[in-house]
């Protein structure tokens, strides 16, 4: 998927969460995490969002792993929860929002044909459809995801 679809996914799966699990207890530092974490397993693709804003670290990145392995994994979902939470360790919904949003770019890469490496360094793809990134398809989705954010913005009409 492209960096607008994974934003705008990170965004709306924080809404989900927020709306059904957490009663709307968050504010904007928490759609702002949301919305760094849902790119942030990108960092291994140089040509990505957030690759392009660290050249230095991605390139390392993507020379050591590859894309769509570590940091598309359950390791890296692990080790992201324990750094947030040295890093904010009094700041809840900026620890739970980077994580709703890498979540939410791994279901969104499990969708395209490549699949994700979830369970990294086992070699087991996880595809859960063959959408390929930049289609048509995606822009279905994409355009679902806008939908969606509006609907729990606003609430339904």
């Amino acid at each position: 998927m492209t960096g607008k679809t994974h934003m705008i996914g990170g965004v709306v799966a924080c809404q989900a969460m927020d709306t059904i699990v957490f009663a709307g207890a968050h504010g904007w530092a928490y759609y702002a995490a949301g919305l760094v974490g849902a790119i942030l397993p990108d960092i291994c693709h140089t040509h990505s969002k957030i690759g392009r804003r660290f050249p230095v670290l991605s390139k390392t990145i993507a020379t050591i792993f590859g894309h769509r392995t570590f940091t598309h994994s359950l390791l890296f979902l692990l080790l992201a929860s324990i750094v947030l939470r040295w890093l904010f360790p009094d700041n809840e919904a900026v620890q739970t929002g980077v994580l709703i949003g890498i979540a939410s770019h791994y279901l969104l890469d499990a969708l395209t044909v490549r699949g994700i490496r979830f369970f990294y360094p086992a070699n087991i793809r996880v595809r859960i459809a063959r959408i390929r990134t930049g289609s048509w398809l995606e822009t279905v989705v994409l355009a679902a995801l806008t939908i969606a954010m509006g609907w729990f913005y606003w609430g339904p009409v």
